[in-house]
């Protein structure tokens, strides 16, 4: 009977007058579609409702009992991580089902995704369990998962290859990209990877803290976060792409607690997500650029999280990271609308029309997690919280290390005392005389 009624459902009108209007159902659409726009209503709603209750809360134990502050974080994290897990599972569900409806799915492209996407979230799992024993037992399974990783990723970037090759995207999608775009395609792919990857290690250079328990489960978290917000969307994009409620935000402040190295590999496992919540694929290089490439940039707005001269102003270190960011992840959206979607424009320039494009989703998504970061940094309380999180591991210098040991220093034991001292030394202190 519910599946009746939801079935294909678009909109109702009423007939007759008073207690006695009889709706009535019109059936164009399929009802997951409903059920999702829905849904997203009432979490948008319930995600409001949640912040606000937060916020009004954790003010009043700031002011209050300030030291029951930290435990009133971890109780408020914890209901967003529950939260974030009951949108993911409705939502994704949803995705399926409207997939499966309007013939959407393409097996030789969406269960490789599926597949790869397992194998990254099983083996963060599994490092982070690995990370709770041994140093040896972590790096193990770190090697073991990173090479599963790693060949589920080539796996799935050979199907899409197959699919690409076959004709079958141009059928789908009713774009052709020609040889010379895509190896323009590539090229661009290669940079920017190339050009995100060094400004990771450059402005992380003085980060000795490699992945661990506690990073690995806050970059779990922040994900999960990121997701769940992002299928809060008021606004969708006909090609791909929308405007969310600061679903970035979870990511970016990620990187400025972790730093720009970390940010990213969360950045790039959260465009892999993507790759299921809103598919739109016609091109090996293009689902780089407009997935893992494009989220990998968002990872870099912790670049100035440690810069000594904004060191008093987070907001401001927060807003200059998250602008770089969203600079990488538009040029990302950007090329690939160029070279990949230039078909959906036949009667405007590539460039104009990606520009105006991606700008029209980009920019206010980008715009609104910045604004709700410079926000969330004006608590004096929560910039405490995460300092202490982006407290960066110092290494020390060799000259350091290969100093000799001062001749006047104490021995570790009395035998070693004996061991070293000469044959005509001055006898040593009666035992009392010495300093603990």
């Amino acid at each position: 009977m519910l599946a009746t009624s939801l079935s294909s459902y678009q909109d109702y009108f009423e007939t007759g007058e008073g207690d006695n209007k009889i709706p009535h159902y019109d059936y164009p659409d399929v009802w997951t579609a409903f059920a999702k726009d829905s849904l997203m209503n009432v979490f948008l709603y319930a995600a409001i409702a949640l912040v606000v209750v937060l916020v009004v809360v954790g003010i009043f134990v700031s002011l209050k009992k300030p030291e029951s502050m930290k435990n009133f974080m971890r109780t408020a994290l914890g209901f967003a991580c529950g939260f974030a897990v009951a949108v993911i599972a409705a939502m994704l569900s949803l995705e399926f089902f409207d997939m499966y409806e309007n013939g959407y799915v393409f097996d030789l492209v969406l269960w490789p995704s599926v597949a790869c996407v397992a194998v990254v979230v099983l083996g963060i799992a599994a490092i982070y369990i690995s990370s709770l024993f041994t140093k040896k037992a972590f790096r193990l399974t770190s090697a073991i998962c990173g090479g599963l990783a790693a060949a589920a990723f080539v796996a799935l970037f050979v199907c899409l290859a197959v699919y690409f090759a076959s004709g079958d995207a141009t059928a789908n999608n009713g774009v052709e990209i020609s040889v010379s775009e895509s190896v323009v395609l590539y090229v661009c792919a290669a940079v920017l990877i190339a050009a995100i990857a060094v400004c990771a290690v450059l402005f992380d250079r003085g980060n000795k803290r490699g992945f661990d328990s506690k990073s690995i489960s806050y970059a779990a978290v922040c994900i999960a976060m990121s997701f769940a917000l992002s299928y809060i969307a008021p606004i969708h994009m006909p090609q791909g792409g929308s405007v969310t409620i600061a679903s970035l935000l979870p990511l970016m402040l990620y990187s400025f607690m972790f730093g720009t190295k970390k940010g990213a590999v969360a950045g790039a496992v959260y465009g892999l997500l993507q790759i299921i919540q809103d598919p739109w694929i016609i091109h090996p290089a293009q689902l780089l650029l407009d997935y893992p490439i494009a989220f990998a940039g968002i990872g870099l707005a912790g670049m100035f999280a440690h810069t000594k001269k904004l060191e008093k102003l987070p907001q401001l270190q927060f807003a200059l990271g998250a602008i770089v960011a969203s600079v990488f992840r538009f040029a990302a959206h950007l090329l690939s609308g160029v070279f990949a979607f230039s078909a959906y424009a036949p009667d405007v320039d590539a460039w104009i029309y990606s520009l105006g494009y991606n700008g029209t989703y980009v920019f206010p998504d980008i715009a609104i997690a910045i604004a709700a970061g410079v926000i969330v940094l004006s608590s004096p309380a929560f910039v405490k919280q995460l300092r202490k999180f982006s407290a960066q591991k110092k290494s020390v210098p060799a000259a350091v290390e290969a100093q000799p040991v001062s001749e006047t220093a104490l021995p570790e034991s009395p035998a070693q005392e004996a061991s070293v001292q000469p044959a005509e030394s001055v006898p040593a202190a009666p035992a009392a005389d010495k300093k603990e």
